[in-house]
């Protein structure tokens, strides 16, 4: 016998759920019902409230709530004899979400690139800003917190900060060629120095340390063959950065030294400092990052140098770590990273979902009560109450409409509202986005989950 399942929703929602569970189950060959309350908007559901009002009539294998519906689920399954569950906040989703029930999420714990954050003249930087933005990065995914010091000068405080920023359980690194800076750092425990090169060779190769090889400057890899030789010959622990060059300073020619060192040295550690690209291009860091995450798992980069300097990297090691993630599962799953993790798309959202003109004429002509319902599809704006039926594209003229047309004036929390909420409408259709009323837009990993349904004047007026 197919599964019966009883979808629980408002009598604003109707419509549409009904469409979406009848092409669902035609795919999935569940028979589904709809149980309409007599709230209008599914997301202010209450447990509480559903005890009291829900009435089922029938068999059922299981009853999907609205996503929003707060308050202990497992008492309307004591009360009823039949499994609740919460579904997705968004009707739209149970597609996707029936999907996910019948297969196991993306495994993305696993990765293999390490992240250095480096904080960028950290001689400058008291010792509290300092383990603060040691923390953020650590807190953001980093492994390795690396000191970037100030040439030309020597930092006599360096050990101490090594040993404060250890004694936290975090990892360490020294970025400098100054000899005192470094063996201080190395001495307190730093088990990274960026960087060695010819000029510095000799006394570098003596440290108890790994060291980050660098070229001779025109870079080439032809000018990395005497550094490994010689850190070779001398036992050191080493990994190797060709340098990734900005945008119109050789940034196709640098791509192709890291693709001719690891076809030249197969074994060899590589890092790439992927701020130089980052930092020096002004376009929001998210997709640089994830392409450059990519480049690295494909060739078996295994460390990156990042930094949050400028404003639109500012969550750089976040994103990195996200990255890292999604290109491991597709390189060694070979999968598309796609349909696998949203948390990237923070500009728009991975799909937009319409209820479409018809559906919401109907509505406009079922509203009996003065709450305006907002919405945002198709490139315009469109607001309804039993008043009317508003559409446009100039929120502040759509406003003095509204105004204009309402049987009572609007109150100055209940104008509020309405500016806000009109103004978060405005912006998902700029940028592509899905706006759902008193919810917040979805901005990936850089938003929250939280509804906004506490602070609605929905049901107010």
């Amino acid at each position: 016998m197919p599964e019966r399942i009883l979808f629980v929703t408002g009598r604003l929602a109707e419509e549409p759920l009904r469409r979406v569970v009848a092409e669902l189950a035609a795919q999935t060959g569940f028979e589904g019902e709809i149980a309409v309350t007599g709230i209008s908007v599914a997301a202010l559901t209450h447990v509480e409230w559903l005890a009291r009002k829900l009435e089922i009539t029938g068999e059922f294998d299981r009853v999907i709530l609205p996503g929003w519906c707060q308050g202990e689920v497992a008492r309307l399954a004591e009360q009823f004899g039949v499994p609740f569950e919460r579904g997705p906040k968004d009707l739209f989703d149970l597609p996707e979400w029936f999907g996910a029930a019948t297969k196991p999420p993306v495994d993305l714990t696993n990765y293999d690139i390490e992240i250095l954050a480096e904080i960028n003249h950290a001689p400058r930087m008291s010792d509290d800003e300092i383990v603060a933005m040691a923390t953020h990065f650590r807190d953001s995914g980093a492994d390795l917190i690396d000191l970037g010091c100030i040439p030309g000068e020597s930092w006599s405080r360096v050990g101490e900060v090594t040993n404060q920023l250890i004694d936290l359980g975090l990892r360490v690194s020294i970025d400098s060629f100054d000899r005192a800076e470094v063996e201080a750092a190395v001495a307190a425990g730093a088990e990274l120095v960026l960087s060695c090169n010819q000029s510095n060779i000799e006394w570098a190769s003596q440290l108890d340390a790994e060291l980050v090889a660098l070229p001779e400057a025109p870079f080439s890899v032809d000018n990395l063959a005497a550094t490994i030789e010689q850190l070779t010959a001398a036992g050191t622990r080493f990994r190797i950065d060709p340098i990734l060059e900005p945008i119109g300073f050789g940034f196709a020619d640098s791509l192709a030294r890291y693709f001719e060192a690891r076809r030249r040295w197969p074994k060899l550690e590589i890092l790439m400092g992927v701020g130089n690209l980052t930092e020096l291009t002004e376009v929001d860091s998210a997709g640089v990052n994830f392409t450059l995450a990519g480049i690295c798992q494909d060739l078996g980069i295994r460390s990156v140098l990042t930094t949050e300097v400028i404003n639109w990297s500012r969550s750089s090691v976040r994103e990195f770590d996200l990255a890292r993630r999604q290109t491991f599962h597709a390189v060694n799953n070979r999968a598309l990273p796609k349909h696998v993790d949203s948390s990237l798309v923070t500009l728009r959202d991975a799909s937009l979902k319409e209820l479409g003109e018809a559906t919401l004429n109907d509505l406009a002509a079922q509203l009996k009560d003065p709450n305006y319902r907002i919405f945002a599809e198709r490139g315009q704006l469109h607001v309804m109450n039993r008043d009317g039926y508003w559409q446009g594209t100039d929120p502040f003229e759509l406003f003095l409409r509204v105004r204009a047309d309402a049987r009572k004036p609007l109150s100055e929390s209940h104008a509020f509202y309405l500016g806000y909420e009109i103004h978060k409408a405005v912006t998902a259709l700029r940028l592509g986005k899905n706006y759902t009323q008193d919810e917040e837009l979805r901005w990936g990993h850089l938003g929250s989950d939280e509804s906004e349904s506490g602070h609605s004047l929905i049901e107010s007026q």
